[in-house]
């Protein structure tokens, strides 16, 4: 039987852009899974998603007729059940039949052609039948409610449709927006499936205003997207959208000797990497999915407005216009932009008018609310955080601040306590900072720009807080407390920003576990998972002289009697965290248990004692001292309270005086050279310690009789054990 292509679709009034392409992608999804399941298509079959403002298609490839038919056996009831002990059939099993549609008319007959298998520990009843392959009118039918049905719909609507029936009424349908026509043609032929109260056929429509044809009539499967593009003036394609959409943008940008605002995160892609990041970018997928067929024009606002931050000018063009920002060679925001419209109309200057004006409102807001926020200090507005509601358990944005400002306070004394330069030698210039940097973090959530465009916090607060005079340290810390704000974003610039920000971080971390406000499944309203790996990306790669249990310990203080001490847990969570981001880095399971488990308290080390434990598990001794790490962790967990306490008396077999021999030559220079951090010469200097280990379990029974022979050798392991376990537990690597 040969097969067609199949082309379905539906068309709608304009769908919601955010969600567009995922309902393109899941519509024609489920479709080609469906046919797929149903035998009426291959698994060689291509689906091809199409994706624009007013419809929703896909093209499947090789699409039978008629799915072949298929063989099925069913199991019916035990033997004991469907046969009497005469071995007829028993009423049960003669209605089983009769229910699947087998000839009962001659129950013996019916019978005989059962047949009986094992099933468990009894022994069943089987009935062979050939199920007839779904026909395309019938499966398309199932398919296409299938797919319309699993739609990944943000909100559903309610619309009235005229019904045919006999008695003329009104219908409700649900459905993410009023549909309007429906496509469903197998090569060139119309397969009559309904839905949405629209039965399939030919016609669709194309672009509102500049589609040759009222209606555009697919002739073939195959010519959809190029039948609807020279007839209807649309691109069904979102990813031929979208690039053509990019390459107008970019060709525009360059002949104005400029740059597109939302290249800027994707710089150092090559030329297809860059396209394929720029598919992706939130802002053009939206625009998108708003026109039919991109026309890019370029407007201009006067440059007056370019003394307003330029982060402020961006978000208001991006966010509420779905415009594209250009920037000069230095990236400062020039006062030209480019809109994608939806129409290409020959003169162009009466859109761009329009344009224009729409947008000098919008800019003229963000001037006034620049002006009027710096006619009050960041100072002056410390007070008004005490009205302001954090949580009704911690307190006010007030009262958090000045949590935030103790906890920084006492980081800072800690890190120069630590020995860390320049500030070991003079805390206080540094100490001063930090104060006033904590203090006015969360100023600039009362102002005017902030409140418009929640996004601009941190931000606003370094132009208010230059405006006000205050040191440019103190400015950056402002806006760098908040970073990072997700997944590979930059971390604050200096010391003063990063000690704000963890201090900020950390103050959320040990409220919200304080009170027993924890993140559950995917629900963490707090993002404190993202707050977690924030401290940890800080500590690790600032290499800040800090240990993790004595910075969550002072951060408790802060807090009063408001909280239970949530120390241990919110270490536990913070390793969790630590374990999940290595291991997406590269490292294997092992490697981070090996290191984990012995929860170092200074982050920084990780990575350095993960590349030791790497270096280590490659030399031919690891295996070895691995396997008997694991043993005398073992031997020395049934012990109780070891001591590392060895005596040269008592130690009388040869094996054991040369293990302790051994460790008195190697372990003195493996901890030398733990003190100064290079973890991988520590370890692979202990690896000399495998062969008399090895002849210590062969030769030596640790448990031995003599309680004082017994205590001895198991000091000896455990001073071992102590050894060899200071960069990792080597234990874990064991297979």
């Amino acid at each position: 039987m040969t097969t067609k292509n199949l082309l379905v679709e539906l068309f709608v009034e304009e769908l919601p852009p955010k969600a567009l392409k995922k309902l393109g992608d899941a519509f024609a999804g489920t479709l080609a899974d469906q046919l797929k399941a149903l035998g009426l298509a291959g698994a060689d079959s291509v689906v091809t998603a199409y994706a624009s403002p007013r419809r929703l298609a896909a093209h499947v490839t090789h699409v039978w007729l008629k799915a072949a038919d298929k063989a099925v056996q069913q199991k019916l009831m035990p033997v004991t059940v469907g046969l009497d002990a005469g071995g007829n059939a028993t009423p049960a099993l003669l209605k089983k039949l009769q229910a699947l549609g087998a000839d009962v008319s001659n129950p013996a007959a019916a019978v005989a052609s059962l047949k009986r298998a094992p099933d468990g520990k009894a022994e069943a009843l089987f009935y062979d039948s050939l199920v007839t392959g779904a026909t395309l009118d019938t499966g398309l039918q199932k398919a296409l409610e299938e797919a319309i049905a699993k739609l990944p719909i943000p909100k559903v609507m309610s619309y009235q449709l005229e019904t045919d029936c006999e008695l003329p009424g009104w219908s409700s349908v649900n459905f993410v927006r009023p549909a309007h026509g429906l496509v469903a043609l197998h090569g060139s032929t119309v397969v009559p499936v309904k839905a949405l109260g629209l039965t399939a056929g030919n016609s669709t429509q194309g672009h509102r205003f500049e589609a040759k044809v009222e209606k555009v009539v697919i002739k073939d499967a195959d010519n959809y997207a190029a039948t609807l593009q020279q007839d209807g003036a649309v691109i069904a394609s979102y990813e031929e959208r979208s690039r053509d959409m990019i390459r107008q943008l970019r060709a525009a940008a360059k002949k104005l000797n400029a740059r597109l605002e939302v290249e800027v995160e994707i710089s150092g892609l090559m030329d297809e990497e860059a396209e394929e990041a720029l598919i992706d970018n939130a802002l053009v997928q939206e625009v998108t999915a708003l026109v039919e067929r991109p026309n890019v024009l370029v407007c201009q606002f006067e440059k007056q407005f370019l003394d307003v931050p330029q982060e402020c000018l961006i978000l208001t063009m991006k966010a509420n216009q779905k415009y594209f920002p250009l920037l000069d060679a230095a990236g400062k925001l020039t006062n030209q932009f480019l809109v994608v419209s939806n129409i290409s109309p020959t003169d162009a200057s009466a859109v761009i008018g329009g344009i224009e004006r729409v947008v000098r409102p919008r800019l003229s807001d963000a001037k006034f609310f620049f002006d009027q926020d710096r006619k009050k200090t960041l100072v002056s507005r410390v007070e008004g955080l005490g009205k302001v509601v954090y949580h009704n358990r911690l307190g006010t944005q007030g009262e958090r601040v000045e949590r935030v400002r103790a906890i920084a306070e006492a980081i800072a004394v800690l890190l120069a306590k630590n020995g860390m330069q320049p500030y070991a030698r003079d805390v206080k210039p540094f100490l001063e900072l930090v104060t006033k940097a904590a203090s006015l973090a969360k100023t600039d959530l009362l102002t005017d720009m902030v409140g418009e465009f929640p996004e601009l916090q941190g931000v606003m607060g370094r132009y208010y807080a230059l405006h006000d005079g205050e040191d440019p340290l103190v400015a950056e810390a402002i806006e760098d407390h908040y970073k990072p704000r997700f997944s590979g974003d930059e971390l604050p610039r200096s010391d003063v920003g990063v000690v704000v920000a963890l201090a900020d971080k950390l103050e959320t971390l040990v409220g919200m576990f304080g009170i027993g406000n924890l993140p559950t499944g995917d629900k963490d309203p707090f993002a404190l998972r993202r707050h977690a790996l924030g401290v940890i990306r800080m500590l690790a790669e600032k290499d800040l002289p800090l240990d993790l249990n004595a910075l969550l310990a002072g951060a408790v203080p802060a807090f009063g009697d408001k909280i239970s001490d949530p120390t241990p847990a919110l270490a536990e969570f913070i390793y969790d965290r630590l374990a999940g981001s290595l291991r997406e880095q590269g490292y294997s399971a092992q490697e981070v248990e090996a290191v984990l488990a012995l929860q170092p308290q200074r982050l920084g080390d990780v990575t350095k004692r993960l590349a030791a434990v790497r270096a280590f598990a490659a030399l031919p001794e690891a295996a070895a001292l691995a396997a008997a790490n694991k043993r005398i962790s073992n031997i020395l967990k049934k012990a109780d309270d070891v001591d590392a306490h060895v005596s040269d008396v008592l130690l009388k077999e040869q094996a054991e005086k040369d293990l302790y021999a051994a460790l008195k030559s190697v372990v003195p220079q493996a901890n030398a050279q733990f003190e100064a951090g290079d973890y991988t010469a520590s370890l692979q200097t202990l690896a000399a310690l495998r062969a008399p280990v090895d002849a210590f379990f062969d030769d030596v029974m640790v448990n031995a009789e003599e309680m004082d022979l017994r205590l001895n050798r198991q000091g000896l392991l455990k001073s071992l054990h102590d050894a060899m376990n200071r960069v990792a537990d080597l234990s874990r690597l064991a297979a």
